[in-house]
């Protein structure tokens, strides 16, 4: 089955005059929460290792991509074979061990070599090793990718047993700061024990969310 019939339903979904009244009063910033929560779907569809309902949400997950890409072509930005094209430049660029005559050891000279690419591409001024790491993720999710990316240049505990002597002293930290009845410091002290804590879990091997 072609691409092609499932933008013809979306062209057809925000057709001014004889489209749904709900996707034509769609945007960006209203369809972004279904897409990111088609997203998790799909999660939780292979965590289930549930195939036929994964091949049901990686639909639903690629009508969000047609949807954004049908509101970008309206406005005149973009359209779905300019984010084919974007996706597929970007794979070979990145990859240049795979499409080009770039040699790589492993899984992790990839990833680093990887993270050199994106920083590349960005062209930001900031160089830094946390550089680049996404606001709109979840906060866990955020936190131990701040976690990895310090832990690469140096910055990280040991081992898990390590991390808990900080958590010990973080929940004392936090547990000074709630008799002491101070809003503020309750809400740092608790942000410093969840981010102890996401780093439990990656020295243990241990994923957060599923956690």
């Amino acid at each position: 089955m072609s691409i092609a019939r499932l933008r013809d339903i979306m062209r057809s979904l925000r057709d001014p005059a004889t489209g749904c009244p709900w996707d034509k009063e769609q945007t960006f910033a209203t369809i972004a929460p279904y897409t990111i929560e088609e997203a998790y779907e799909v999660a939780e569809a292979i965590d289930r290792n549930a195939p036929d309902d994964l091949k049901d949400e990686l639909g639903d997950l690629l009508f969000q991509v047609v949807f954004h890409s049908q509101m970008a072509d309206e406005l005149g930005q973009f359209d779905f074979d300019d984010v084919v094209d974007a996706i597929c430049s970007k794979m070979e660029r990145r990859h240049p061990h795979v499409f080009g005559n770039i040699e790589i050891a492993d899984a992790e000279a990839q990833t680093v070599a990887w993270e050199q690419h994106k920083a590349a591409e960005r062209g930001d001024e900031d160089t830094s090793a946390l550089a680049g790491i996404s606001k709109g993720m979840p906060e866990w999710l955020r936190a131990m990718k701040l976690t990895k990316r310090a832990a690469r240049v140096g910055f990280d505990w040991p081992d898990a047993n390590a991390v808990m002597d900080k958590l010990a002293e973080e929940t004392q930290e936090t547990h000074h700061a709630l008799e002491q009845q101070d809003p503020g410091a309750v809400e740092h002290e608790i942000g410093d024990l969840l981010f102890t804590v996401i780093n439990l879990a990656r020295k243990a091997g241990v994923d957060p969310g599923t956690a």
